[in-house]
């Protein structure tokens, strides 16, 4: 594709789209197989929180997003272990007081203006080149990573015994795992904005499970669907004048709506 082309905003937005199909249709693949939705809003509802601190340092916003997500991860894994609490009540206390902390900082921050409306539900038609070079770069690294920790991560989706007995590096897996979702969140938040990230993960991987017959073609089909729904979405928004970020989630809605009418196999697929 020509650099003339790549001046035009809306070429970015459906290259923006597909990219980050790509990287969260796999990953959100496990976060339904590990039934972690709410990990995804806990993470999602640091961003606030993320953006702030960015502002402080002087750095990338989606930096300072991946960084209050990966560490809100971390202190939930050492949380999990001691076992006193259910992960469910973790995640709701870690949500709220990340979510809290962040409105917090930024009532002292009273030079910050925070475009919320764009935090919310993302502004992809703003995409830069320079976001394309992040989003599909960190995509394929973000894969890579993927792909390099796929069969301990599914062994322990499946059975954490099985995961242990075959001596497999779980807890190595898991924390891979954990860093590329708050990766994947810094980076799709641009795009679809913090209340819409978790729907972008759980509804194509949802689509592809009833679809798919094992788990890496449901990796796959995951992928596809989700870019079919940016593109279908943004011509859609573009048609119709609506936001963009709504606009692909519904479009990711109407695939599911659709794939629950087609009689398909389910053996071998996770969960």
């Amino acid at each position: 594709m020509g650099a003339a082309m790549l001046d035009d905003f809306f070429v970015r937005a459906l290259l923006a789209g597909v990219g980050i199909a790509a990287i969260a249709g796999p990953i959100g693949c496990f976060v339904v197989w590990r039934r972690m939705a709410y990990m995804g809003d806990t993470m999602a509802h640091s961003a606030l929180l993320g953006v702030a601190l960015a502002v402080l340092a002087g750095v990338l916003p989606a930096l300072g997003v991946f960084a209050v997500a990966a560490a809100l991860a971390l202190v939930l894994l050492g949380l999990q272990s001691r076992g006193d609490l259910a992960t469910d009540t973790l995640l709701g206390l870690l949500s709220h007081a990340s979510l809290a902390i962040g409105l917090i900082v930024v009532s002292f921050m009273s030079f910050l203006r925070i475009d919320l409306m764009g935090l919310l539900f993302g502004d992809i038609l703003a995409v830069s080149r320079f976001d394309l070079v992040v989003i599909y770069g960190g995509g394929l690294v973000a894969l890579a990573l993927l792909a390099a920790v796929w069969r301990p991560l599914l062994a322990d989706t499946v059975s954490p015994e099985l995961a242990r007995a075959e001596n497999l590096p779980a807890d190595r897996a898991r924390l891979v795992f954990t860093l590329l979702l708050a990766g994947v969140i810094a980076v799709a938040i641009k795009l679809v904005g913090a209340l819409l990230i978790t729907a972008l993960l759980i509804v194509p991987a949802a689509t592809a499970r009833r679809l798919a017959r094992d788990p890496v073609v449901m990796a796959g089909l995951a992928a596809a669907i989700g870019a079919v729904a940016a593109l279908s979405g943004l011509y859609g928004s573009l048609a119709f004048d609506t936001p963009s970020g709504p606009s692909i989630v519904a479009a990711a809605v109407v695939l599911f709506a659709v794939s629950r009418l087609i009689p398909a196999p389910r053996a071998g697929v996770v969960g």
